[in-house]
């Protein structure tokens, strides 16, 4: 479980081909010895597996296996050496819910259609899959690129957010720009309130 609130930036080192399987080496300023093996690590919004860790890149780094279900889904299958990923650490029991909640089940990939700057701010519009627009509402909480923000406002499947300058510099949100693909996680509440919604009475 995490909260979409970035507590670092990783660099990916290592893609590795493994069957249907990818290993990818991410370069962190986590500490490696504070990294369990079979620990949860939210990238770029995907909830991966760490299954090695070590020194010598900066502070450390830690391994992961991408399976075929998240490279489909994710935006994981165009990993390559020198992508920069968003990451969170998973919550410890008494950690502070400062986001919202985040499964690091990433629903589906969104695009990112066009990007506006103003006073060291900037707005983003961007596109949902269709299946997932009706989970996104006005002021809801959205995950993206596992980034816990506010939907400002939505038409359709085009939706809007606001990034302050705080978050464009600790993220990888300053490097985005229009055509760029985004991994979308919508609210867990809305998920299961239309679900229920849906259920025979």
């Amino acid at each position: 479980m995490f909260t979409g609130l970035v507590s670092d930036v990783g660099n990916v080192r290592l893609v590795e081909p493994r069957g249907e399987l990818r290993r990818v080496r991410i370069a962190c300023g986590y500490d490696p010895a504070s990294i369990a093996l079979g620990a949860s690590i939210c990238c770029a919004g995907a909830c991966l597996t760490a299954v090695a860790t070590g020194a010598g890149e900066g502070p450390g780094w830690f391994d992961v296996d991408v399976g075929a279900e998240t490279l489909a889904r994710t935006t994981a299958g165009a990993w390559r050496v020198g992508t920069r990923l968003n990451l969170e650490r998973s919550l410890k029991v008494g950690d502070e819910l400062g986001g919202h909640i985040v499964t690091g089940h990433v629903d589906g990939v969104a695009e990112l259609l066009s990007r506006a700057d103003f006073d060291a701010m900037a707005r983003f519009d961007i596109r949902a899959p269709r299946a997932l627009a009706r989970f996104i509402a006005e002021k809801g909480s959205i995950c993206l690129d596992g980034t816990s923000l506010t939907v400002n406002a939505v038409e359709a499947e085009v939706f809007s957010v606001l990034l302050i300058p705080h978050t464009l510099a600790v993220t990888t949100w300053g490097e985005r720009r229009a055509g760029d693909r985004l991994n979308i996680e919508v609210d867990l509440m809305a998920r299961y309130a239309a679900r229920l919604a849906e259920a025979p009475r």
